[in-house]
């Protein structure tokens, strides 16, 4: 907030937009709420698994992943970290009884469509129990339905072409990042700190994984602002890389992007897990390859001036799910039973399988040895807690904007430097 005032004045006024926006920009609260909170699900082991960090509606999606399949799964891993598992389910659980507050649908519905999501994620976590390769487990088109199929079909209409073309010009039969507004050109002393970066980010791509006809040239590099509610304020860069060949048409746009404090990451207070990583680019990495197991071979991490980045393709196969249109339970529900699958393959392959040393169990098995047989008493907990916490955020939300409107949150103001005129 101090570096870049105005960044937060705008965060603040879209998360003044509804209760359900305050929600999602304010991540650290609720785990700060977490913190002082009895946990009745969790023990040695389930307190400690990799988690999203900030698990709501709109935090789902399409991508193509290392495969070259077009999936839908969890889609954002700026907060992700370790830490109970049923933080994960709790937020979520609480976002959408906010987002069905915003729809006017009654608590009764709400509970309904908790219990269909939290009886999904526990049905695919037992199928994980039975199964050897739920690394391989996916969401496609050929095993989803209704606004889930309906956006991965989407999504496979999508080029990279389109992408270029919207981000980029061709002249004298050269690409670079075409002129705008939110572009920002780079002298030559950040250039060359950019370049830098780059060449590091290189020896970040595990070998495996690292598209060998890909040379990694730079074309192009621009300044560019933050992304989403959650990022404002923090610096970012987009490089045009050479393709997968000398056609114009397949070169890649990488973002690199300023790693941001985890918001679970506040209150885990475990020095082991925090030595793991180099900063909060290697955190971001490093989870998002534990909780997607197939992530983007340009998947990587950097560092500028002792400051981690994330470094992710542009890539023009991520649509993000829209709630506008589902507005009745019957299109709800089986929205909400894929995303509750999604979430249990999210925890579930971020485990003793995976290329690290921080969750030495198998996670499905741990969530099924701690529920046992109180299946029923877990889902009723969670969804009582949704209804509660929704409450709770709608009052918070109220006296957020209250506060912001008196100018009362410190070095933000909510008419910004320059006078009305």
């Amino acid at each position: 907030m101090t570096a870049d005032a105005d960044a937060f004045r705008t965060k603040f006024r879209k998360m003044a937009a509804d209760p359900f926006a305050f929600y999602r920009g304010s991540a650290c609260l609720f785990y700060a709420d977490m913190a002082t909170g009895e946990d009745r699900w969790c023990d040695e082991r389930t307190s400690r698994v990799w988690i999203q960090g900030d698990l709501h509606a709109e935090n789902f999606g399409t991508y193509m992943d290392g495969d070259g399949r077009i999936v839908f799964d969890v889609n954002d891993f700026d907060e992700a970290y370790l830490g109970h598992v049923s933080w994960d389910l709790r937020r979520f659980a609480a976002s959408f009884a906010l987002l069905a507050w915003r729809k006017a649908l009654g608590d009764d519905v709400i509970a309904q469509v908790l219990d269909a999501y939290l009886s999904a994620y526990l049905d695919q976590v037992a199928a994980f129990t039975r199964s050897d390769d739920d690394r391989s487990f996916a969401l496609t088109r050929e095993n989803t339905d209704g606004a889930v199929r309906e956006l991965l079909l989407a999504t496979t209409e999508r080029t990279r072409i389109a992408l270029l073309d919207r981000l980029t010009v061709v002249e004298h039969h050269q690409r670079r990042f075409a002129d705008s507004s939110r572009n920002r050109v780079l002298d030559d002393d950040e250039r060359a700190v950019v370049l830098a970066a780059v060449d590091r980010y290189r020896e970040t791509v595990p070998e495996g994984r690292r598209r060998r006809e890909v040379a990694y040239d730079v074309k192009d590099v621009i300044g560019t602002g933050g992304f989403g509610i959650g990022s404002a304020g923090l610096p970012a860069y987009n490089v045009l890389l050479e393709g997968y060949d000398q056609a114009l048409e397949n070169d890649i746009v990488l973002s690199l992007k300023q790693g941001n404090v985890a918001a679970p990451s506040r209150v885990v207070t475990d020095p082991a897990i925090r030595e793991h990583f180099e900063h909060e680019g290697h955190r971001t990495a490093v989870s998002q390859r534990a909780l997607q197991s197939h992530a983007s071979p340009f998947l990587g991490h950097t560092e500028i001036g002792g400051v981690g980045f994330l470094v992710a393709e542009l890539s023009p196969y991520e649509l993000d799910l829209d709630w506008d249109d589902l507005t009745e339970p019957d299109e709800i529900l089986p929205v909400v039973r894929q995303l509750g699958r999604a979430t249990a393959k999210m925890h579930c392959v971020g485990d003793a399988d995976s290329d690290h040393t921080l969750v030495p169990f198998q996670t499905e098995e741990a969530i099924t040895t701690m529920i046992g047989g109180r299946r029923a008493e877990f889902i009723a907990d969670l969804t009582d807690f949704a209804l509660d916490y929704a409450q709770r955020t709608r009052v918070d939300h109220r006296l957020f904007v209250d506060a912001f409107r008196a100018g009362q949150i410190p070095g933000i103001s909510s008419s910004g430097a320059q006078p009305l005129r």
